[in-house]
């Protein structure tokens, strides 16, 4: 009799520790289906910026903004072809730049106030939040002058201009993150350096 419930415990006993091991595996596995996958390393650098690109990026749009107006003024008021076609170069060159910029600011969510389009005089205070900026008076100056006067004085100003677009452009190569935008802000260095050597050179022979 004793043998018979011995054996009968020992049997009741290895089936509730094959349950409980069952019943382990099974919770385990459910784990394990549950663990989400790793975000994609290419999906999260695709927008990487800090916010100094953001800011580099909102006062550099209209700072080129009012290269191109007084890339606009040459035409009709150099007498130098010389300058008339650096004027024109530098209106090519920054047009693309600041579609860029927008773009990247749309991508990124940031505030576009500024834009192209607008004259200085809808930007109260610009002059004094970005190197290089002409104030509302300089641009009535500019746009009253002409022939060599105008040209000494053009080329004056974009040279101090483009010396404030290559100090915000330094700004952000050190203090930046976005790979996109410390390119532009190196090409607009090399670009506008050499520039303003060319604008030099054509300020001796004015």
């Amino acid at each position: 009799m004793r043998k018979t419930v011995l054996i009968s415990g020992i049997a009741l006993a290895s089936t509730v520790l094959l349950g409980a091991c069952s019943s382990n595996d099974s919770m385990s596995g459910t784990d394990h289906s549950s663990s989400a996958p790793a975000p994609s390393p290419s999906a999260q650098t695709a927008a990487e910026h800090n916010a100094d690109d953001v800011t580099f990026a909102q006062q550099m749009v209209p700072h080129h903004s009012q290269a191109l107006d007084m890339a606009k003024l040459v035409p009709s008021r150099s007498t130098n072809p010389k300058v008339v076609d650096l004027a024109s170069r530098i209106a090519k060159a920054q047009d693309p730049e600041i579609q860029q910029m927008q773009s990247w600011l749309t991508t990124w969510g940031a505030g576009t106030s500024g834009m192209p389009g607008m004259t200085h005089e809808s930007m109260p205070g610009m002059d004094h939040d970005m190197p290089g900026m002409m104030s509302a008076d300089d641009m009535k100056q500019l746009e009253a002058a002409k022939g060599t006067e105008f040209d000494k004085m053009w080329l004056g100003m974009m040279i101090k201009h483009h010396q404030g677009a290559i100090d915000m452009a330094k700004t952000e190569l050190s203090k930046g993150s976005n790979a996109d935008a410390k390119a532009l802000a190196q090409k607009i260095i090399d670009a506008q350096q050499a520039e303003i050597t060319e604008m030099q050179g054509l300020l001796t022979q004015s």
